[in-house]
């Protein structure tokens, strides 16, 4: 799989060599304002069924999601890494936190990223909800981003007879 930059009259899927049976299957199809798309672009030893399609287009749409849920959130101007673990070590201190009345503050995490590292204090309950909250709001907004982005997808013009 790879990005390509091409003509603006690119097929979603074609033949490219019938004697080899060379295919290849494009997607995220962008005009740019120079009058040529980017795509991405997968090649196929056989002509791909629509499951194949549909499989290699939705996994490309799964991974971009997860790379913006794990590296576009922003908190105060600190960038935040929210891998799986984080998240899970975010809402384990917040859960903490509201259950023992703010007992188990302060806590400290280190925000930032690995060559600009932030190591942030929380004190308060309501400064570590104010971040809490944020992450879950970033989180589902870019899962429901990536949702209505597939669900607008047209496997129809990737049908051949």
């Amino acid at each position: 799989m790879q990005k390509v930059i091409g003509n603006s009259d690119v097929k979603p899927i074609e033949c490219i060599n019938p004697k080899k049976d060379k295919w290849k299957v494009r997607w995220a199809i962008q005009a740019t304002e120079d009058g040529v798309v980017e795509y991405m672009e997968e090649d196929f030893d056989h002509k791909p069924t629509i499951d194949e399609v549909k499989g290699i287009i939705i996994s490309w749409y799964n991974s971009n999601i997860d790379t913006k849920i794990s590296s576009g959130f922003v908190w105060k101007g600190i960038s935040v890494w929210l891998s799986l673990e984080n998240q899970f070590n975010y809402k384990t201190a917040f859960d903490t936190a509201v259950m023992s009345e703010g007992k188990t503050l302060p806590v400290k995490f280190k925000l930032g990223t690995d060559n600009k590292p932030v190591y942030y204090e929380f004190s308060t309950i309501e400064e570590l909800s104010d971040f809490y909250y944020k992450v879950i709001a970033y989180v589902q907004s870019v899962l429901h981003q990536g949702w209505s982005e597939k669900d607008m997808l047209d496997f129809s013009v990737y049908e051949l007879e």
